[in-house]
């Protein structure tokens, strides 16, 4: 049943995260919303609405491990198997840009909510919590991301390739509905079958939520890049994968921690620092490169290291 509830839910928060962004898309191309602000705001949240789902809702319910989990993981997962997967099939060029602004600036964020999650260590409490304050200071960075991504895509071509579905008023507010509902009732389902997961199995819901949970709300991105890579776009999925785990550390980080305070004890420094050692990995083997390429043999590496992470986790219980 909780597997029913897992799989059951996961395609509710996708398929609620794609209407949302259709309804919400057209809805704003019928007032004259340019499709580039439609691509940097609605689009790009709609990639990020299933970890907010799954964060929120698990925070509400007092899952604090899986809340956080849920993001830690993803972001190890977009960079470490993302890439990697995209690289072992078509070899990865990093542009100047992505590689000392935007990867630089994704360390940054990792590093900052690496340093909200130390209470104890830095501050000397008795427990390690990212509360509203740290919320407040996340969602502020994002709104300084939000502003850079604007500022660079008008310097581009200055319009989102995005296709913007053209639906009646009705169809649009319809699909808007219908994607909150299934992204609400869905995300209360996977959570359910995640945490009687963990305690069937007899493992903590850090463990499942940095594992099962943030592979399964890592799928939309997964796809894309892999997608990208045997169309042989394979640099779409760079910006894919910083982009998502900006908007983790961010957007749904900052506001799960906004409404309700996140209880740091399941996910410990080693889960966060295999996510600032993803992001140095990457930022690494695209300065080695002189061409910033990122290979099929880093790739293997970055997948390997994924493996190896996975491993201990399960040993860890």
């Amino acid at each position: 049943m909780d597997i029913l509830f897992l799989t059951g839910g996961l395609v509710l928060i996708l398929v609620g995260a794609n209407m949302l962004t259709d309804g919400a898309s057209s809805i704003a191309k019928r007032f004259h919303i340019s499709s580039l602000v439609i691509g940097l705001t609605i689009v790009a949240f709609g990639t990020s609405a299933p970890e907010l789902s799954v964060s929120l809702t698990s925070a509400l319910k007092g899952n604090s491990d899986i809340a956080l989990g849920n993001v830690i993981g993803s972001n190890i997962f977009n960079i470490l198997l993302i890439i990697g997967c995209t690289a072992v099939i078509v070899p990865i060029s990093l542009t100047k840009s992505t590689l000392y602004k935007e990867l630089p600036f994704c360390l940054l964020a990792s590093l900052v909510v690496w340093i909200c999650a130390n209470d104890i260590f830095l501050d000397g409490a008795s427990r390690n919590v990212i509360g509203r304050i740290d919320g407040l200071i996340l969602l502020a960075f994002f709104l300084i991301f939000l502003a850079y991504t604007f500022a660079i895509a008008r310097k581009g071509e200055g319009e989102s390739e995005q296709e913007i579905k053209d639906m009646p008023v009705w169809r649009s507010s319809f699909y808007i509905l219908a994607g909150l509902a299934a992204l609400i009732y869905g995300g209360s389902l996977f959570v359910d079958g995640a945490t009687g997961i963990a305690r069937s199995l007899g493992v903590s819901e850090a463990v499942i939520a940095i594992t099962l949970v943030a592979g399964g709300t890592s799928l939309p991105e997964l796809a894309t890049s892999v997608v990208a890579a045997l169309k042989k776009n394979p640099d779409m999925a760079i910006g894919n994968v910083v982009g998502s785990n900006l908007f983790n550390l961010f957007l749904i980080l900052g506001t799960t921690a906004s409404v309700t305070p996140i209880n740091v004890s399941g996910i410990t420094n080693v889960d966060f620092g295999m996510m600032v050692f993803s992001v140095i990995l990457l930022f690494f083997f695209g300065l080695i490169s002189k061409k910033r390429l990122i290979n099929r043999t880093e790739g293997g590496i970055m997948i390997a290291t994924t493996i190896a992470y996975m491993v201990y986790l399960i040993y860890k219980g």
